[in-house]
């Protein structure tokens, strides 16, 4: 089995050498081995898990989740109905998400239309002033 020097591990997972440091920080990835050299050397599998992460983060997983996620992946009880329930949940949770997305939308666009295209002193700005009012839009 060949092993891979943390640069390397990067380069092939798409992740910058301070990214692996950060996930073996996190426990994502195990500490590897070192030479006598003092240099890291991982084995072929963490560019595989590294990807793993990266595409998890990019579907809205958090770094807790996904821990969850590869410990679920490791236990032999874990069936695809188990995944399943994580995926829907993350659904949902980015579902609500943009619903508040849409709401802070739409709250500063009804404060920009109060605007007087941008004229007049700082001090009579609506926008400023529902802010500091505590105003909901």
């Amino acid at each position: 089995m060949e092993t891979l020097t943390i640069g390397k591990v990067a380069r092939l997972a798409g992740v910058g050498v301070e990214t692996v440091r950060f996930y073996e920080r996190q426990g994502l990835i195990e500490e590897p081995p070192r030479r006598a050299s003092g240099y890291r050397q991982y084995p072929e599998e963490t560019v595989s898990r590294i990807r793993f992460i990266r595409r998890a983060k990019e579907l809205g997983f958090s770094l807790k989740e996904i821990r969850e996620l590869l410990e679920l992946r490791i236990d032999p009880k874990t069936t695809c109905e188990d995944i399943r329930r994580r995926a829907d949940a993350k659904i949902d949770d980015i579902a609500e998400r943009i619903a508040t997305l849409r709401r802070m939308k739409a709250a500063l666009e009804r404060l920009t239309t109060v605007c007087r295209r941008g004229r007049g002193p700082v001090s009579g700005c609506p926008i400023l002033e529902a802010l500091e009012d505590g105003e909901k839009s």
